[in-house]
């Protein structure tokens, strides 16, 4: 099973180089602009996707000028978002989304696009969408049910790209 998963995953991140290589340079652009006009990178992840804020803030390589989003965050025009959910539906992920266009704070998200859905997700909403490409579980079990569903990996996988070319963007700068 393990083999199996193992190979999945190399898929899968193959998939996000391949498709999503675009965004992530649109993403680590907007994200790159709260560094160089001296505003922070906020990070907000939901459920297992929180595991992003983890490695931006306390990971062994910090994201630069990176912090936490929470309730009591006084968000200005130099700062710039990046929301992390599991599914472009997620109707928490989908309510800060709401709120920072309110106020008109460009961001990024990080999610399995949902297809097929009716009005407003995270896709549509956000700046810059980057699809994790995991909407359900990689592997077939005994009953035909899917299982292993990677959502963390791919965001971590979306995250360091986002971070490696952010950095080079600052190198250039």
């Amino acid at each position: 099973m393990l083999k199996m998963f193992t190979t999945q995953m190399t898929g899968l991140f193959n998939r996000i180089h391949d498709k999503e290589e675009f965004q992530i340079e649109d993403g680590a652009r907007l994200l790159a602009q709260a560094v160089v006009g001296e505003g922070k990178i906020y990070v907000k992840g939901f459920g297992e996707m929180g595991a992003l804020e983890l490695e931006a803030i306390q990971g062994a390589e910090p994201l630069t000028n990176a912090a936490l989003l929470d309730d009591q965050t006084a968000l200005t025009e130099a700062d710039r978002v990046l929301i992390a959910s599991r599914l472009s539906t997620d109707e928490e992920a989908m309510s800060l989304a709401k709120k920072l266009k309110e106020e008109g704070i460009p961001f990024a998200a990080i999610s399995g696009a949902v297809k097929g859905v009716e009005g407003e997700d995270l896709t549509s909403m956000a700046d810059v969408h980057l699809d994790t490409k995991v909407i359900k579980g990689m592997l077939p079990d005994e009953n035909g049910e899917r299982i292993g569903f990677p959502s963390s990996m791919a965001g971590l996988y979306l995250y360091f790209g986002l971070k490696f070319t952010i950095n080079e963007m600052l190198e250039e700068y």
